[in-house]
């Protein structure tokens, strides 16, 4: 699958994927570089980001790799500054980074709680505010797409870590959409489905067997590529979507819906 908007969609733009290395968020960080802007990738593993950076150096823009743990709120303003003094400002924030893992609910331990709460929910927030502020001292406004999932509203047995963090992030979600509409700044959300060659595919479903029962629930009967996810973002960020903000794009081929009367 290719990409869906026409070069130069996001040209003299800089934007910054949390989680960029891998998986989702490194399929949105090149399409955001093919469509023109420059981008910075933010993780964990320095060398994972190096060679994800080399990738989207190659389609001719300003890149940036960052170390970064997005439960420290310093490390992501000190982040977003080098960000602003390589690029001279930015404009477009993709909050990717998340953690996960199944686990029944009365296993759970105080640690696995807090990872996956300060990882996802304290860490959209972290970079959000940070951001949000970058975006306001620039006077170009911005846009934030916060990466959610459907079992926020759903529920999913075995996540309740996730999905609690997940639904917060939705919350905030709508709650910066109408506070930060007056500063130029646009909050949406999308909710991606499983999708194909991502960690969160691998950590929840990874047995053969697993994987077949997931593609058996989902309406359109596979599960979803990584470049869908990459064109809807693209198109939420850019100004095709300037009248888009407080939404939730769900992307999952109809699973959140069930089969019912239709389940085989």
């Amino acid at each position: 699958m290719s990409g869906m908007l026409p070069n130069g969609t996001l040209a003299g733009k800089t934007a910054l994927v949390t989680g960029g290395g891998t998986g989702l968020g490194k399929a949105m960080a090149l399409e955001f570089a093919r469509l023109g802007a420059n981008v910075a990738i933010a993780g964990r593993k320095h060398d994972v980001l190096l060679e994800a950076e080399k990738e989207i150096a190659a389609h001719g823009n300003g890149t940036l790799a960052l170390q970064l743990d997005v439960r420290r709120s310093d490390d992501v303003t000190a982040a977003i500054d080098a960000i602003v003094e390589r690029f001279g400002a930015l404009d477009i924030l993709v909050n990717n980074a998340a953690g996960n893992f199944i686990v029944p609910s009365l296993d759970l331990t105080p640690n696995g709680w807090r990872s996956v709460v300060e990882i996802v929910l304290s860490g959209t927030w972290f970079c959000s505010q940070s951001a949000a502020k970058a975006m306001i001292a620039s006077g170009r406004g911005g846009s934030i797409l916060n990466i959610g999932a459907t079992y926020a509203w759903t529920g999913n047995p075995g996540t309740v870590h996730s999905a609690c963090a997940k639904a917060g992030v939705l919350a905030m979600t709508q709650t910066l959409a109408v506070e930060l509409a007056a500063k130029n700044i646009r909050v949406n959300l999308i909710a991606p489905g499983p999708i194909a060659e991502t960690g969160a595919v691998a950590q929840l479903w990874p047995s053969e067997d697993g994987a077949k029962r997931i593609v058996d629930a989902v309406p359109l009967g596979r599960i979803g590529e990584r470049q869908e996810i990459a064109n809807a973002a693209a198109f939420v960020v850019s100004d095709y979507a300037a009248f888009m903000t407080g939404a939730c794009l769900v992307i999952d081929g109809g699973r959140w819906l069930g089969k019912g009367a239709f389940a085989k």
